[in-house]
């Protein structure tokens, strides 16, 4: 990386975005694949062209987080993802028997299991779609164990590989996500459905990609979630609709900025090749992205912490929070929410001003006649 991001001979034009990519993610460095949970994340703050960039071009956050000294404190421990995949292999074992007697199927051996491997994230892909036509055009039950979709997400391909699909004999073809935290009393926690629901709206929205070329296929926008049931390790299942979901995550993928474009538009010299360059470098090339932090990354980005410090040290609302951010209009900077408050800046006539005093003079109001607190009395040991 050059001393300064603005210094060196103009770059020659790349011939594909492919070798734009991964010039920033450096020569040596191996794409980080972007899922279906990244997916989501980026589907729910669509304004970031940072973790656009990022994650479009492969880029491992977590390990340039830690390179900045902000490392992400989230993430699966080794204990789930080891309990996650012992629960996934017992849903499929024995040709995905339990799997298939979720779905109402007494006879495994009537359902079709085909194979989908092949070469490459590309490969798997192309065989799975053809998979998916044949399945449907055979008319009958079909187990797709692990296949591979392809998306595009703001201008380059993302490979997703959901737990299993299901292609029903009427041609209807259903998202099966595995999960294992426990469903107690038919119900779980509200939040891992919510996560993942839109984790599985993403499959559904490339599913639908493939199902628009195939004759006598439609995608359901519902997914059978298989859990534990209870405290025990027997699957059950439930039917989650994911429509609101797939609306949200359709709107907000399309929002996003293609990544040529957010590309062509950093300053010559900037990579985020984490073995390659210094903390300092790395620092000047993540600031280098526009970014769009709110109180919300801080579970689903890993770079969130670094983002956020910037953010506190620029004393910009959007620290607070995307709703007190909308409240505040044209203050960007809580020092000029403050000088408003004060009456020191601001069109008294601006309705977001006229607010903010008001918001002001009632706290000096309700601190003016609240009572003082009496001295908390201290209290000897008796021993």
């Amino acid at each position: 990386m050059s001393e300064s991001l603005g210094s060196g001979a103009p770059r020659p034009p790349q011939t594909t975005l492919r070798h734009r990519l991964a010039e920033l993610r450096g020569p040596a460095a191996v794409p980080h694949p972007l899922d279906a949970r990244a997916l989501a994340a980026l589907a729910a703050n669509p304004g970031c062209r940072r973790r656009a960039l990022l994650d479009g071009a492969g880029v491992d956050k977590s390990a340039l987080a830690s390179k900045l000294g902000a490392p992400a404190a989230f993430g699966q421990s080794q204990f789930a993802f080891m309990r996650g995949n012992a629960f996934e292999a017992k849903v499929k074992a024995d040709g995905g028997r339990e799997l298939l007697r979720l779905l109402g199927i007494d006879d495994p051996g009537t359902v079709r299991v085909p194979d989908l491997a092949a070469a490459g994230p590309e490969g798997r892909a192309a065989r799975t779609a053809l998979a998916l036509r044949e399945a449907t055009g055979a008319g009958g039950w079909t187990l797709l164990d692990h296949p591979m979709l392809a998306l595009e997400v703001a201008g380059s391909p993302a490979y997703l590989e959901p737990d299993a699909v299901v292609v029903h004999p009427d041609g209807r073809w259903t998202v099966v996500e595995i999960k294992s935290f426990p469903m107690i009393d038919g119900s779980a926690d509200a939040s891992k459905v919510g996560a993942a629901a839109r984790q599985a709206a993403v499959y559904v929205l490339a599913l639908e990609r493939v199902a628009a070329l195939t004759q006598g296929a439609a995608v359901a926008h519902s997914v059978l979630l298989v859990c534990p049931k209870d405290f025990s390790n027997l699957p059950t299942a439930s039917v989650v609709d994911v429509r609101k979901q797939l609306s949200v995550t359709r709107r907000q993928l399309a929002r996003l900025t293609r990544v040529e474009e957010i590309a062509d538009a950093l300053p010559e010299g900037v990579t985020f090749d984490v073995e390659g360059c210094s903390a300092e470098q790395l620092a000047e090339a993540v600031e280098a992205v526009p970014h769009a932090y709110a109180p919300e990354c801080l579970s689903a980005c890993e770079l969130a912490f670094h983002c956020r410090e910037r953010a506190r040290l620029a004393g910009a609302v959007e620290a607070l929070g995307r709703s007190v951010r909308g409240e505040l209009g044209g203050l960007t900077t809580i020092g000029e929410v403050l000088a408003v408050a004060r009456g020191e800046a601001g069109d008294p006539d601006d309705p977001t001003v006229e607010a903010v005093r008001r918001a002001a003079a009632l706290r000096a109001e309700a601190l003016a006649y609240a009572p003082a607190r009496a001295p908390r009395e201290t209290v000897e040991c008796p021993c």
